[in-house]
């Protein structure tokens, strides 16, 4: 049976949270795609993904599903994933405006923009566990989860903070991050912490939805 091994762990009770569960994933690249399977391999297949972007040569290094190049990142996700709901949208900040975040237990943050980050998390931190910087790194040791407010060494994590105080924010809400210092200046990355930041995502997820 597909997920006995699952039940095992959680429990009939517990496992059913999780299938009941409705998650929304913002960005499957690097760091979502993981996530996304993840949750999937667990027992949640109530998943809503989003992106806007077709699979790159050079997303292949990192992002599940990307050996169908040209082909649009929903789409591909789909055929793998089979239960997900799609949504093949540019995340900008007058989506995010519009969007009614309310039918989702958690909303997953793997976007790239900052700006999108900061008004996701104004409009749904109760509900968010926000991914910040995996690229430039190749140590998994790294990666920690706090609060934003409790980050450090991460310079994406830095940015948002500071807008965030700008403008008087100061609710709580959970990152997954490293604080690794970079280790190229350009967009380098390494499958071992995109893919591991997507995991711990994920497993953030399932304490959550047990607790």
């Amino acid at each position: 049976m597909r997920f006995e091994r699952c039940k095992m762990l959680f429990g009939d009770e517990n496992f059913s949270k999780l299938q009941a569960s409705k998650i929304l994933i913002l960005g499957v690249g690097g760091v979502g795609s993981y996530a996304l399977d993840c949750l999937y391999r667990s027992g949640v297949s109530d998943i809503t993904i989003l992106d806007f972007d077709v699979f790159d040569e050079t997303n292949q290094n990192r992002q599940i599903g990307s050996d169908a190049v040209g082909m649009v990142k929903v789409e591909r996700l789909q055929e793998l994933y089979p239960t997900v709901k799609t949504i093949n949208q540019r995340m900008d900040m007058a989506w995010v405006e519009n969007f009614d975040f309310e039918p989702y237990d958690l909303v997953i943050d793997a976007a790239d923009t900052t700006k999108v980050k900061i008004e996701v998390a104004k409009k749904c931190y109760k509900k968010l566990i926000m991914a910040l910087g995996s690229a430039k790194r190749y140590d998994t040791n790294k990666i920690e989860v706090a609060s934003i407010w409790k980050t450090h060494g991460d310079a994406l994590a830095r940015k948002i903070r500071n807008e965030l105080k700008k403008a008087k924010f100061n609710k709580n809400f959970t990152v997954v991050f490293s604080p690794e210092e970079d280790k190229c200046k350009e967009k380098g990355s390494c499958v071992a912490v995109t893919g591991a930041v997507g995991l711990t995502v994920c497993s953030e997820v399932i304490k959550k939805i047990l607790k």
